[in-house]
């Protein structure tokens, strides 16, 4: 994973409430595998009268998404933050989110950052405003132009986040001893199980 430590950037403001992985990927384009190139299939149905804010010339290269209350609810599909990631997007900033599409979002290196309602009215109208923002994973600190915002993540995400590490290897690195302890304890009892036949 790539890690993700700062991140310095416009914001796309997008506060509706409820959307859900269907409306961030629509069920037709689940059958696409490969992370390149599904940023084109995200919102599509909003997309196809014009005028949808991810559009907007104005924030091209925008890495931050500031959405609406329960953003990702619904059936679970990893290629919603897929899509989302290919647009360039690193960041989303919400009151809630979908409890399996926020651990989707952490599984592939976005940071999914929770706001009580009125820190994240600030930078919902910060974005509305094409504000640049910073935010900065290593203080949990979300910067505007007049004011800096305090966020929390689970001590785990963070590491995983700041490091670019996958659950695979925040296990090897937690848990490297008992693992080492189990293979020798093995060795000893099941040595077959270790042996090399070559022929």
């Amino acid at each position: 994973m790539t890690p993700f430590t700062t991140l310095s950037s416009r914001a796309v403001p997008l506060p509706e409430a409820n959307i859900d992985t269907d409306i961030i990927l629509p069920a037709r384009f689940l059958l696409h595998t490969e992370k390149h190139g599904l940023g084109r299939f995200a919102f599509f149905e909003r997309r196809q009268g014009g005028g949808f804010i991810l559009d907007d010339p104005r924030l091209t290269g925008a890495q931050i998404l500031v959405a609406g209350e329960n953003f990702g609810c619904g059936s679970s599909r990893e290629q919603a933050p897929w899509a989302l990631a290919d647009l360039g997007i690193r960041c989303i900033v919400a009151p809630s989110f979908g409890e399996i599409f926020r651990a989707n979002c952490i599984r592939n290196a976005m940071l999914p950052v929770t706001l009580g309602r009125a820190d994240w009215l600030r930078v919902l109208e910060a974005a509305q405003r094409f504000e640049v923002m910073a935010v900065y994973l290593a203080t949990g600190r979300l910067d505007l132009a007049n004011t800096s915002i305090g966020f929390s993540l689970p001590p785990r995400e963070r590491e995983a986040l700041l490091d670019g590490r996958d659950e695979i290897d925040l296990i090897l690195a937690h848990h490297a001893a008992a693992i080492a302890a189990f293979e020798t304890r093995q060795r000893h009892d099941q040595p077959w199980l270790w042996e090399t036949h070559h022929g």
